[in-house]
């Protein structure tokens, strides 16, 4: 039935063509902005996931540059705490040196003391961004350093920040204020010999003049020093030796740590923008052919909407 009072074929065709205006601005939407899902009314759920994982994405970023911050002040240790080891092995040897008979210890401990003001420079040097963990002058003794390794995420939606933590006053090399907390200002109590029995000494390898002064007696020799005191002191530098390549074994197996989380949370980071990506990111091949196709079915609803409106002209020509 034809009527002049309600078009029904134009009203369909209006229907269609706003049914396509509307997937064309969506459409159009993604591949102006890349994303499918570019708002909670797009896909609540997914832009709910997205939007947490991005949030967590930039906290992992975040991580990232703590992590480096920590490698960078943990490697300057550690170069110092090598550097430390080389000369305090080249005093020993020097030590052992000295015990040969013959030999002008006198010169030898000029030596020495070339070395000793070397160690003091290395200790003082080792600082990155105002934090050396080699030397210490405060009155406040050398604490655990917290390093940010991660930030997680549970089942639960909880999250948490985890820490990477060394303690300082392992390597603390001089400190100025206590000697005893200072692995070369500290006093080290050895069994050397004595005529044809021992005897307990104690001996500190540099004298930073601390305000509690370490026990014992630096390590320095001159003509009168007897060789007995000699191998005393190298017994003592020895054991010094031992406990500094402990540390730097300790500070190694961290820094190995943080570069290992390092890489970690680079492919962590990358895995969730990818994933982000899988739910909310337009695929824009298939978008441009859905315009393209969109546009055609527009066209053509406008052209069966402009025939339909033309029916009831049609009508007027029954009354001529």
């Amino acid at each position: 039935m034809s009527s002049i009072m309600t078009n029904s074929a134009a009203m369909s065709a209006l229907a269609t063509l706003r049914s396509i205006d509307k997937s064309m601005e969506s459409t159009q939407n993604q591949i102006s902005s890349g994303y499918r899902v570019g708002s909670s009314k797009d896909n609540a759920a997914y832009w709910s996931v997205a939007t947490t994982m991005r949030s967590d994405s930039k906290a992992l970023s975040t991580v990232q540059d703590a992590l480096g911050l920590a490698s960078a002040k943990s490697d300057t240790a550690y170069a110092g705490l090598n550097s430390a080891i080389d000369i305090v092995t080249e005093i020993k040897a020097k030590l052992v040196a000295a015990r040969e008979p013959g030999v002008d210890k006198d010169k030898v401990n000029k030596e020495l003391t070339e070395l000793k003001n070397q160690l003091n420079s290395i200790s003082q040097s080792a600082s990155f961004s105002g934090e050396n963990w080699l030397y210490n002058d405060s009155t406040a003794a050398a604490g655990t350093k917290e390093m940010v390794g991660s930030f997680t995420r549970t089942s639960a939606g909880t999250v948490s920040i985890q820490t990477i933590d060394f303690d300082t006053s392992k390597s603390v090399l001089i400190d100025t204020k206590n000697a005893n907390k200072g692995l070369l200002t500290v006093g080290v109590q050895v069994t050397q010999p004595s005529g044809t029995t021992t005897s307990t000494a104690t001996y500190f390898l540099y004298n930073a003049s601390s305000s509690t002064a370490a026990t014992g007696s630096e390590v320095k020799i001159s003509s009168t020093t007897t060789d007995d005191n000699l191998e005393g002191m190298i017994m003592a530098v020895d054991s010094t030796l031992k406990t500094m390549t402990d540390t730097a074994a300790t500070l190694g197996a961290v820094n190995k740590r943080i570069e290992t989380q390092s890489a970690f949370v680079k492919s962590l980071s990358d895995v969730i923008d990818q994933g982000v990506g899988r739910l909310v990111d337009a695929d824009m091949n298939e978008a441009s052919t859905r315009l393209k196709a969109l546009q055609t079915q527009q066209q053509l609803g406008i052209q069966a909407l402009s025939i339909a409106n033309s029916n009831s002209q049609n009508i007027l020509s029954l009354f001529r």
